[in-house]
């Protein structure tokens, strides 16, 4: 039985695995002057526009600590929601790594609107206090909720015109683009976003993320921080096969569709019980819920899923790639049992 725990349990997808199978074969360059980097940046191009740089690293937080540190001082800080992963489940790097501030917002919904955040975009007490100098969003959000395009507009309108930057940490920015029915170019090019950590490894690659610029001066020195951070893979070639057989034929869209399909089904088919409580709109791949004991207890016998928060009896269901229609029938069917 697969689970419902995370899509980062979900295997490699056998479009990844071909093309890596296909790429261990010679001799390449290594630290990213092989022909699959090469390709691979220029199929980011077009999917984010000629202008966008795009540069691959390992796993998500280097994502975005790197796409965070490049611009950032000491006496920075970054604005972001109080579920945001970089403050709740990145054990302080961005603290530890660029030594900035993180000023978290509270919010019910994982998102941050300019209403939230303008009391903090500007240092009132300088030299006193840190500086802002980024507004870090999750699209879609910790809570799995959207922004949309109008909201990603505004938020980067205002964060320019205070001299900020706007950061997407795109974990499942694939589930975004399929439930807004946006292409990657509208949804975040055309929106006035700055830097984005685009996630692969929960859209089916064995591992790799990947930080685009869309902000020309933040390439200055965004190699030499990666290689400071211990993110120039040697074997860059591995990371490089995988985004360009995810993205050049469009596998990445084929498999968020289906777990965001699949995470619909699943919602509509546990709507039917009056004791389940949904707390968050299910928008992508992600069920936030409020269960009794009993039901708890009858789902995670099928299948191991996280507690968001156990002391409100709230779980976090989440769906993949590869999960089925098949799938969530033998899970519901536990509550008919007993």
């Amino acid at each position: 039985m697969k689970t419902f725990a995370s899509d980062n349990w979900a295997p490699v997808c056998p479009e990844v695995m071909q093309a890596l199978i296909e790429a261990n074969s010679g001799h390449s360059p290594a630290y990213g002057d092989d022909q699959y980097t090469a390709k691979a940046k220029q199929v980011f191009k077009k999917h984010f526009g000629e202008a966008s740089e795009t540069y691959f690293v390992y796993n998500g937080t280097a994502a975005n600590i790197l796409a965070l540190a490049t611009a950032n001082h000491s006496f920075n800080a970054v604005i972001c929601s109080e579920h945001a992963h970089i403050n709740v489940d990145e054990c302080g790097a961005p603290e530890n790594f660029s030594g900035t501030k993180l000023i978290d917002i509270a919010n019910n919904d994982g998102k941050l609107t300019v209403k939230s955040v303008e009391k903090h975009a500007e240092a009132l007490r300088y030299p006193h206090q840190v500086v802002p100098n980024f507004i870090s969003i999750s699209q879609p959000t910790e809570l799995g909720t959207l922004y949309s395009l109008h909201e990603l507009k505004t938020l980067a309108d205002y964060a320019h015109s205070h001299n900020l930057y706007l950061h997407i940490d795109g974990a499942r920015i694939a589930n975004a683009a399929i439930a807004l029915e946006a292409d990657f170019r509208t949804m975040i090019t055309e929106t006035g976003v700055d830097i984005l950590s685009f996630g692969g490894t929960k859209n089916g690659m064995m591992f790799g993320e990947a930080v685009v610029v869309l902000k020309p001066e933040l390439n200055k020195y965004f190699e030499l921080y990666r290689k400071q951070g211990m993110q120039l893979a040697s074997k860059m070639r591995y990371i490089s096969a995988q985004f360009i057989a995810l993205m050049e034929n469009n596998i990445w869209k084929k498999n968020a569709l289906q777990a965001n399909s699949m995470a619909m089904l699943l919602a509509k088919k546990l709507a039917k019980y009056p004791e389940i409580q949904f707390t968050q709109a299910v928008e992508t791949n992600g069920l936030w819920l409020k269960l009794n004991n009993e039901m708890a207890k009858k789902l995670q016998a099928i299948s191991f899923f996280h507690p968001w928060d156990p002391d409100n009896n709230e779980y976090r269901i989440m769906t993949a790639y590869d999960t089925t229609e098949d799938d969530i029938n033998k899970f519901v069917a536990a509550l008919e049992v007993g």
